[in-house]
């Protein structure tokens, strides 16, 4: 073989190196560009599926910011007989079941609306009324006297027209006929009758608004207060 033929030989074997070479280095270029992609790929589709429990201290945050979002304003209270007030029950907050927020205040024994919307405006007075107790063969009702207990819930605005003059409108009113004499073998609960006068309905009420009750007098001194039976109450919609 010539010398020519020789390095013609030589340079076609190292040629076909390069070539495979170049080609190598392709098909690793292409494959990492692939990985990286399917990467990426992966990476965006647990993202896009990912739910609020797999990552906690995001859920939690959104969880709270919700809730503070969907706080409605909101006040109950209990009902205490005070013998210095003499036309309703003193409402008393930090007792009880007794719960506000949203802006809700409760000034001189009456409920101050915070904002303007839609509520819901609730009471419940309960009652222990006492009966007289006639012969017990006699039903004649002149014997069994009916009783009346009524409550009312009055609101003031300055939607009324008179500032200066705190002018009340009743916006719930109820009246129940009670008493029945009643037989018992206890002295202390023979001739009462029990009876609550429970109220509730929607109004569209303006802030600065203020709500309060009134009873009679002379049913105040047969008022039940314990826990959960005479309240007052208010919550947006």
């Amino acid at each position: 073989m010539s010398t020519s033929e020789c390095r013609v030989q030589l340079e076609t074997d190292s040629d076909r190196k390069q070539t495979l070479s170049r080609k190598v280095t392709s098909a690793l270029l292409v494959f990492t560009l692939c990985l990286a992609t399917a990467a990426a790929a992966v990476l965006l589709f647990n993202n896009y599926t990912q739910k609020p429990g797999q990552d906690e201290d995001t859920y939690d945050l959104h969880h709270t910011l919700r809730q503070i979002s969907n706080v409605r304003a909101a006040i109950h209270l209990e009902g205490h007989h005070n013998e210095s007030m003499k036309t309703s029950v003193e409402w008393q907050a930090q007792v009880d079941q007794y719960h506000s927020q949203g802006g809700f205040t409760l000034d001189d024994n009456e409920i101050v609306i915070p904002q303007n919307g839609l509520y819901f405006v609730y009471s419940q007075a309960s009652f222990r009324v006492s009966c007289s107790g006639g012969n017990d063969q006699d039903d004649d009702s002149a014997h069994n006297p009916l009783v009346h207990v009524s409550h009312t819930v009055k609101r003031w605005s300055s939607s009324y027209g008179n500032n200066r003059r705190r002018e009340y409108q009743t916006i719930l009113h109820s009246v129940r006929t009670a008493c029945q004499k009643m037989n018992s073998s206890d002295p202390d609960q023979d001739g009462k009758w029990f009876t609550a006068v429970y109220m509730g309905a929607v109004f569209n009420l303006r802030r600065g608004d203020r709500l309060k009750t009134v009873m009679e007098e002379r049913m105040l001194q047969q008022l039940e207060d314990d826990a959960g039976k005479t309240f007052f109450g208010v919550f947006a919609l």
